[in-house]
């Protein structure tokens, strides 16, 4: 009876495992495809991101394919990113350890979960964004999950945890708006004074605009979020299409410029370069990604998750962000994604949270 027993746990966290990397697989098609607009149906066959030659079946075996090609497509020879392994791999050990603390129902919907996490994870590492195919779909997932599977509230009525899941949701989204209004008007100006006086161009590029401030340099749209975000440049000189202002005060919203009370739509320009001694630009606390990215980990997770989410991503973004400072010399344009710590905040309240809880508590009641 007991080879009987280790031969199912076996069989099944083999099939666990195997599953994940597949899975896997298939996250990896939505991280390249999303945040470029691309299907990720079609086509259905995966594809050298450089050359763009469709894989044979062989080489996309999930996992081994990456070894035995080491990292490199068999047509054009390109690297291919360590990440596609990577995701891969921890799929499929994420997979593997859901089966094996998990009834079969809760792994399921929790296998969902993960592959949200792990989608918005690397998808906002790479691309400062989290897709709402990952925060609404996830937290409609989750609300679904929880009425199919109540145990994944703690709860065995259907309705009650259909209920506690779309409520948990909304406590997420509030919780982190909340936040982001507040450090807006509390941090929403950041004022930099340069060392010494420094060219700056805005090129426009499209839709958009290239914005380069000495060796600084980022598209127009990474500034603003509202439409009343102001961007200001002290100049010791400018010049705005080729007509030279002078030393000027530029301030700009996103679609628009006033100079010394004359208002000029950007639309209209095609570049405006200068010398710049101080500027003010605006800033987020957080993406409005991450409030929808919290609501479908409350969905699926309830809203005690929700709470420690916000504590632990919190707190492990502050030690990078600290660490990133102390190794390094930050540039005052980079940014840090939050949804990574909500996600692992996330994952650990899924795999921890009740002997985190009863160890609370039991701190509270010694």
């Amino acid at each position: 009876m007991d080879k009987a027993l280790a031969g199912y746990h076996f069989f099944f966290g083999t099939f666990a495992f195997v599953f994940g990397a597949v899975a896997g697989s298939f996250l990896n098609v939505c991280i390249y495809r999303m945040p470029l607009d691309l299907s990720v149906n079609e086509p259905r066959r995966s594809f050298c991101p450089a050359c763009k030659k469709q894989l044979p079946w062989h080489q996309n075996i999930p996992l081994l394919s990456w070894l035995f090609l080491r990292g490199h497509c068999a047509n054009c020879g390109a690297r291919i990113a360590f990440r596609y392994f990577a995701v891969e791999f921890l799929t499929a050990l994420l997979f593997l350890a859901v089966w094996l603390q998990f009834p079969w129902q809760v792994a399921i919907a929790d296998w969902i979960f993960v592959s949200l996490l792990i989608v918005g994870t690397f998808i906002d590492f790479e691309h400062f964004i989290i897709p709402d195919e990952v925060t609404i779909g996830g937290t409609i997932a989750g609300v679904v999950a929880s009425f199919l599977v109540p145990a994944l509230m703690g709860s065995y009525g259907r309705w009650s945890a259909l209920g506690t899941s779309a409520l948990s949701a909304a406590l997420g989204y509030v919780i982190l708006w909340i936040v982001l209004e507040a450090g807006k008007k509390a941090f929403g100006k950041k004022r930099i004074r340069l060392a010494a006086p420094t060219p700056f161009t805005w090129t426009r590029k499209g839709d958009d605009a290239e914005f380069v401030v000495g060796d600084e340099k980022g598209l127009w749209s990474d500034y603003f979020s509202r439409e009343n975000d102001l961007l200001i440049l002290l100049c010791d000189e400018a010049v705005i299409d080729a007509r030279p202002v002078g030393k000027s005060d530029l301030r700009f919203h996103y679609n628009r410029v006033n100079i010394e009370g004359e208002e000029v739509l950007l639309d209209t320009l095609e570049s405006i370069s200068g010398v710049v001694h101080e500027l003010q630009i605006p800033r987020e606390a957080m993406g409005r990604g991450d409030l929808k990215f919290l609501a479908a980990i409350g969905a699926f997770l309830g809203w005690r998750a929700v709470l420690f989410s916000v504590f632990a991503g919190s707190l492990l973004g502050s030690l990078v962000g600290l660490a990133t400072m102390l190794i390094g010399k930050r540039v005052w344009s980079a940014k840090l994604p939050f949804g990574p710590y909500l996600a692992f905040g996330g994952l650990i309240w899924m795999f921890f949270g009740q002997s985190l809880l009863r160890w609370y508590l039991g701190l509270l009641n010694p």
